[in-house]
């Protein structure tokens, strides 16, 4: 092996390490564990993102994932657990799981929460075998604590993604290309 693979071989290796290791009750049978971080997400989230709790009363369901690991060096990928509740308690738990390529380098723990505002969309998502984020996903984002400005026009929307809780060295949080599964913790 040159120095150069070796090398390349060693940051790929590191890169994934935090995805084996995440921590997200991954291979264990753990609902208890994932509604316990969905709880501590939503709390979060009602603390720190203004406008969510409007969003989650007018939600027809919400899936939360409370954490997603995502790791790259080139070659990358996110995966994450949690809960699809409706009207406040858990139904269904789902994988978020993303592959990635390209000029990338670093890992990044986030969470998000994908409210779903009508009851089709909700219905679309819960029939499929495996749903992924399209164009129909609109993105809520706040500007340091600002209110999401939700309104008549944000809450016709069918879904809305709001990542939130940041912290790594990948600038920025994209759910294009994530890929929901149901599990069976």
């Amino acid at each position: 092996m040159s120095d150069l693979s070796r090398r390349n071989f060693v940051l790929l290796s590191a890169a994934a390490l935090p995805l084996a290791a995440c921590g997200n009750g991954v291979g264990s049978p753990a609902s208890q564990r994932i509604d316990a971080r969905v709880d501590s997400a939503i709390n979060f989230m009602y603390e720190q993102v203004p406008g969510t709790q409007e969003l989650a009363f007018n939600a027809a369901g919400m899936l939360v994932i409370p954490l997603i690991t995502e790791a790259g060096f080139f070659l990358g990928g996110s995966y994450g657990r949690g809960a699809l509740r409706i009207n406040g308690a858990t139904v269904d738990y789902y994988r978020a799981a993303s592959a990635t390529f390209g000029l990338q380098g670093g890992v990044q723990q986030y969470a998000h929460t994908l409210f779903f505002m009508t009851e089709e969309a909700l219905s679309e998502f819960r029939s499929s075998s495996g749903w992924s984020v399209g164009a129909d996903v609109k993105y809520a984002v706040t500007n340091q604590g600002a209110s999401l400005g939700v309104d008549t026009t944000t809450l016709l929307d069918p879904v809305i993604a709001v990542v939130y809780g940041q912290a790594g060295l990948i600038a920025g949080a994209s759910l294009k290309g994530t890929l929901y599964r149901r599990i069976i913790p």
